[in-house]
């Protein structure tokens, strides 16, 4: 428990939940119980779902006496966990007219306070329970990021394109040239390791055989996506991966996510907003089969998640994350020991299919319900984005969506062999 020793356990979880409840004070009541899209949530479900987590895993647990706010929370707060009993529809979430925000925001205060009544005492815990605790605070800060793309989505099928926030000063620099940097093949070893917390599918640590490659040295930009735009992209089928093709017929596909034409220029919905689309921000809001076809046709291929931890562990944790503020890509800088922009930013997809490294094993009981169920039909992401707390991001974090998401902020990095 490295980061408990760090920092309180009790400090950190009042840091986590305040900032999750920050997120929500730009927006109208009436928006946090709405959504239009079934992967996507309302926000007044996250916060409910980030108190449950604490209420069912924790407080029924540790905390003598304890009984639940609200016996029917059980079933509309659970995410997925069939192992503590059923749940509400996802996709049926946005008609959850009740209760309103203000009963969810007490139900997260009374969570608080029995909570704060257990860290108290957070020397004399079980660790195992400090452990059920830490992971709720990194599962409270995915929700934090989950929030802010779904509430962007929300926004996005509105007509008067409202703004959540208002976006500071433009970037006032250009993208750098794309720049490639080499790496030696060999036996390398990737995963979690040292101190510090982590989840259960970034290990065990283990050794990998990855050939000489070339990583670009920084991210697609919007620019470089119109080029293929221009080019047909969307209308040649040899770029695109079969199941790819078929989205992009069914779906209509014909730009990233959230582009607007508008006359001879492009819009994008932002989180400030429609804006002018920036030719250097990184290409954002693709999802897998977009960013394999924009490789194909570049002529490189999407980094293995392998290659990617390998350079990024020469790297320091630095990037555009959301405590910057922006909640929007930026343009890169220019690379100077290394790939710029492997953090924040924009999630990364790499061609490697979300699987369980060798030895993995899930844990016992519901919580090993976590990762390991959904280690199937779904590729990695690496890196952070814009909306990503700093601190829940390392080498090791593997995310993973279904190969047709674009909600989230995702774009690529183009590699090559050597």
């Amino acid at each position: 428990m490295s980061e408990a020793a760090a920092r309180p356990l009790s400090t950190h979880y009042t840091d986590v939940r305040r900032a999750t409840e920050s997120l929500i004070e730009p927006l109208d009541p009436e928006d946090c119980a709405l959504q239009s899209m079934d992967d996507a949530s309302p926000a007044k479900w996250h916060l409910a779902h980030t108190s449950w987590y604490f209420e069912t895993f924790v407080l029924e647990e540790a905390l003598p006496g304890y009984r639940a706010y609200h016996p029917d929370y059980r079933v509309l707060f659970n995410s997925y966990y069939n192992s503590v009993g059923a749940q509400f529809t996802r996709g049926m979430r946005g008609l959850l007219t009740r209760p309103h925000l203000a009963e969810v925001l007490a139900y997260r205060a009374h969570v608080d306070r029995h909570m704060g009544e257990l860290l108290a005492r957070a020397s004399q815990l079980d660790p195992k329970l400090c452990d059920v605790i830490l992971l709720g605070l990194h599962h409270e800060q995915q929700h934090q990021e989950l929030l802010l793309t779904d509430v962007k989505h929300l926004f996005s099928a509105n007509p008067l394109h409202p703004a959540y926030h208002k976006n500071p000063t433009p970037a006032s620099h250009t993208a750098p040239p794309l720049q490639w940097f080499a790496y030696e093949g060999g036996i390398r070893e990737i995963g979690h390791t040292g101190a510090g917390f982590a989840f259960d599918n970034e290990g065990p640590r283990h050794a990998v055989l990855v050939g000489a490659f070339e990583l670009a040295s920084r991210a697609v930009t919007n620019a470089e996506y119109a080029d293929f735009m221009a080019a047909g992209g969307y209308t040649e089928p040899a770029h695109w991966l079969s199941d790819g093709w078929s989205k992009v017929n069914a779906e209509g596909w014909q730009a990233p996510l959230y582009w607007e034409r508008d006359g001879a220029s492009t819009r994008v919905m932002t989180l400030s907003g429609l804006e002018s689309l920036s030719p250097d921000e990184p290409a954002c809001h693709l999802s897998f089969y977009e960013a394999d076809a924009y490789a194909r046709w570049a002529g490189a291929r999407l980094p293995t998640e392998a290659e990617w931890e390998c350079a990024a562990s020469q790297q320091a944790v630095e990037g555009n994350f959301v405590e910057n503020g922006r909640l929007h890509p930026a343009p890169a800088a220019a690379p100077k020991n290394g790939p710029d922009q492997l953090y924040g930013d924009v999630w990364e997809w790499t061609q490697s299919a979300y699987a369980p490294y060798p030895r993995y094993r899930p844990a016992k009981g519901a919580i090993g319900e976590y990762n390991g169920k959904f280690m199937s039909n779904q590729l990695t992401l690496r890196g952070g984005s814009c909306a990503t707390p700093k601190d829940h991001i390392r080498p090791s974090y593997r995310n993973f969506f279904y190969p047709d998401a674009r909600w989230q902020f995702s774009g690529l990095r183009l590699a090559r062999d050597l």
